[in-house]
């Protein structure tokens, strides 16, 4: 029998064995019903059809859209939308429907003066007379378009006194833009504006 130097020391080397899991201790994976569940209660962030869900979403829009401008057209202020539903532009639209605006017969004046303007020009093409009519008619276009700004301005100035009195500085700040609001209402003629006036006449004050 040879003697091995290495056979003592090989045998009295515990043999190793796997540390036994403490009661109560997971097994570091999830068990296979907390992975049917996991599975179970995910869902797609994206739609399967973005098409389809963009042509949605683009139909609904459209007709909230269209029932919005229906409501306004008809004077339903529950239905219009939100800005529309402010009572100080509603006290706005009242106010500017009520009177007389020289800027709301703007573009129809524009438009006589041009057609005025080509006519009278080609007429006095080889007349003296053709540079004063062409100042003319520059004087008579400049000329409405002072006054009409003239008109916006003394409106604004007594509206705004009143938006103040009746609904305070918020209806006046710059970020209500109800300045510009109620000048672009003043340029357009009554039975172009949107909201519909709610009276048929002017003269017809808001309280």
């Amino acid at each position: 029998m040879t003697w091995n130097p290495f056979k003592k020391k090989t045998e009295e080397e515990p043999a190793q064995v796997a540390p036994d899991r403490a009661p109560g201790q997971g097994k570091g994976r999830p068990t296979p019903k907390r992975r049917q569940a996991e599975a179970a209660n995910l869902r797609p962030i994206v739609p399967a059809d973005r098409k389809a869900a963009n042509k949605a979403a683009k139909a609904k829009m459209r007709a909230k859209q269209d029932a919005e401008y229906e409501a306004m057209q008809k004077g339903d202020i529950r239905n219009m939308p939100k800005t529309e539903q402010l009572p100080w532009r509603i006290y706005i639209r009242d106010y500017v429907d009520a009177r007389r605006n020289v800027a709301e017969w703007f573009i129809p004046a524009a438009l006589v003066l041009m057609v005025l303007s080509l006519t009278i020009t080609s007429a006095f093409q080889n007349s003296p007379y053709s540079t004063y009519v062409s100042l003319a008619m520059f004087v008579l276009m400049y000329g409405y378009i002072i006054v009409a700004c003239i008109d916006l301005w003394f409106m604004w100035r007594k509206l705004k006194v009143k938006l103040v009195e009746k609904y305070g500085e918020r209806a006046v700040a710059k970020g209500m833009r109800s300045c510009s609001y109620a000048c672009s209402r003043a340029m357009s003629m009554r039975r172009w504006r949107m909201p519909k006036p709610r009276t048929p006449k002017r003269g017809e004050w808001p309280k």
